[in-house]
């Protein structure tokens, strides 16, 4: 059909698929790693067109078996891998193949059992992995330190030299919070791995017949490096979650936090006490002006004066006011 076979016939029609990698360290099996072809030219892996040609003429003028005569065995062996590298990486098609698998080819080759030597994550999760909260080589703050080196250098070698980046350190137990620690935990909370674990695919896209063939491949393929870079971000950030729990930093940052929010809510609930305060004053005051205010303005008919300024409690006397709306008249007690 036009949509070509499904990616397991594919296989077949090859010779099966291709059966997946191992996932330990095979470095004792004697299997010979091949060089990268850009440090065997002596270019960076963006390098063009014309940086190519002219790295491999001067180095196929330097290491010609004719021109090294006396040691013409280490030349040809010299000359073969120049000659290699350039053919590989002056063809668009094989170049784009060899970026996609070149972590793959170097730990081992795509025809091969693949040498995985990543760090083996899984074993530092557990508390006996280390020995006290001390900064010495077996304690928690130096082992966890060292995981997270080699999991950045490793990050490193997959990635190209213009996008390295700077991965943020552990530090120790004397580390600043808002400098190391918390730059630390923000940056590996949300770690996403720039590993594109080529090794894991099941079928050789070169194998493919014809073009749909192909396609089916690499779709497959494409499910099953997406599946692997997922499982390596969960598993590093649950191991950061693991960690966090248990450092003494975090602890004494949180209880540094929660003092100071106790102190902060005590200051609001005596900032708010002192409010009603002065509001209930305020308040009195404002009645106490009110009342007054209207003893002035009521009508008075009367102006009361004491009669007797040089003696006692006496009652005042009442002299009349002149209103002509009112009857003139003295109550004098």
């Amino acid at each position: 059909g036009r949509g070509g076979p499904a990616p397991q016939h594919a296989g077949a029609a090859r010779g099966g698929p291709r059966r997946p990698r191992g996932s330990g360290c095979l470095a004792g099996r004697g299997a010979l790693r091949m060089k990268c072809h850009y440090e065997v030219l002596g270019v960076k892996r963006d390098a063009g067109d014309e940086e190519l040609k002219r790295a491999y003429r001067r180095l196929a003028l330097r290491w010609h078996p004719d021109k090294n005569l006396e040691n013409a065995e280490e030349a040809a062996e010299q000359f073969k891998l120049i000659q290699a590298a350039y053919d590989v990486l002056s063809d668009p098609q094989e170049r784009a193949w060899y970026d996609n698998h070149r972590e793959a080819l170097l730990k081992g080759g795509t025809d091969g059992e693949y040498q995985d030597d990543s760090l083996d994550i899984l074993c530092y999760f557990t508390v006996t992995c280390y020995s006290g909260y001390g900064d010495d080589e077996k304690g928690f703050y130096a082992v966890y330190r060292h995981v997270f080196e080699m999991i950045a250098k490793e990050e490193m070698e997959s990635m190209p030299e213009e996008d390295a980046e700077e991965f943020p350190s552990f530090g120790d137990s004397q580390s600043d919070y808002d400098t190391v620690v918390h730059c630390f935990y923000a940056y590996w909370q949300s770690f996403c791995t720039r590993k594109n674990f080529a090794w894991k695919e099941e079928y050789d896209t070169r194998q493919a017949s014809n073009r749909w063939e192909k396609r089916a491949m690499e779709k497959e393929n494409k499910k099953t490096r997406d599946k692997a870079r997922k499982e390596r971000n969960e598993l590093v950030r649950e191991l950061v979650a693991f960690i966090r729990k248990r450092d003494k930093r975090v602890q004494a940052h949180r209880k540094l936090l929660e003092e100071q929010n106790a102190e902060k809510a005590k200051k609001v609930e005596e900032l708010r006490r002192q409010q009603k305060l002065k509001q209930a004053k305020y308040e009195k005051l404002s009645s106490a002006y009110f009342v007054q205010r209207q003893d002035t303005h009521r009508p008075r008919s009367h102006i009361t004066v004491n009669a007797y300024p040089s003696v006692g409690k006496r009652e005042p006397m009442r002299v009349p006011f002149k209103n002509k709306n009112w009857e003139n008249s003295a109550q004098i007690n």
